[in-house]
């Protein structure tokens, strides 16, 4: 089965070309467009993609609101890939707080878009990972505010937990944690699941996102 995406954009250039770049795929689909925030949620309910291609910035509701709303509203919802014109954007680093599985540039090369919606579809790794640091350092809050280390302190995570939590932070993969601890990718799959629930995150991005805002990993 392909990945299906929805394109949500303002400017219609912009989703002509991701469209054109993503449908050249055998394995991904396009399966709806939207020109604003405040049109996704029936058109996730209704097409059921997989991911959402989103833009950051659009006029009537950004990026960041519509992913709340989609997280808030949606069961089941689907992964979203936000789109920014610039890396170091504060408004980047707020839709991954709201819960984005990742960010992809405007002037991204093709190769890079498909890889995007790939391996956010596939959620093993953390999605441009060295950027993601660069955002925590910038809009993080240095070493930690008080209450996302109460979170960590609360989520009670066993030394295995804090080791996949800190290679997770540095990008790898479940195959690559497994290969850096010896250990199998079904045991390291336990382990991401296990450190998920104690954080209470979606996914790997926002415990990446929390174990920053905690101090327990450096952003530097």
């Amino acid at each position: 089965m392909p990945v299906t995406v929805l394109l949500v954009d303002d400017e219609p250039l912009v989703r002509a070309g991701l469209r054109a770049v993503l449908e050249a795929q055998p394995d991904i689909a396009v399966v709806g467009e939207a020109a604003d925030g405040a049109a996704v949620i029936p058109l996730v309910r209704r097409l059921r993609p997989d991911v959402v291609a989103m833009d950051v910035r659009m006029p009537l509701m950004d990026g960041i609101e519509a992913t709340r709303a989609v997280l808030r509203t949606v069961d089941a919802p689907p992964k979203i890939l936000v789109i920014t014109t610039f890396e170091n954007d504060e408004y980047v680093y707020e839709a991954l707080r709201a819960g984005a599985d990742g960010f992809l540039l405007k002037r991204a090369r093709p190769a890079e878009i498909v890889h995007a919606v790939r391996l956010v579809a596939e959620g093993e790794s953390l999605l441009f990972p060295a950027s993601v640091r660069q955002l925590a350092a910038e809009y993080g809050g240095g070493d930690g505010n008080p209450a996302a280390r109460a979170a960590l302190r609360r989520a009670a995570l066993t030394e295995r937990e804090e080791e996949v939590l800190r290679l997770m932070a540095r990008g790898l993969s479940n195959a690559e944690i497994a290969a850096r601890l010896v250990v199998g990718t079904e045991t390291v799959k336990s382990h991401v699941s296990a450190v998920l629930a104690k954080l209470g995150a979606r996914d790997r991005t926002q415990a990446v996102i929390a174990a920053y805002e905690s101090g327990f990993v450096a952003p530097g």
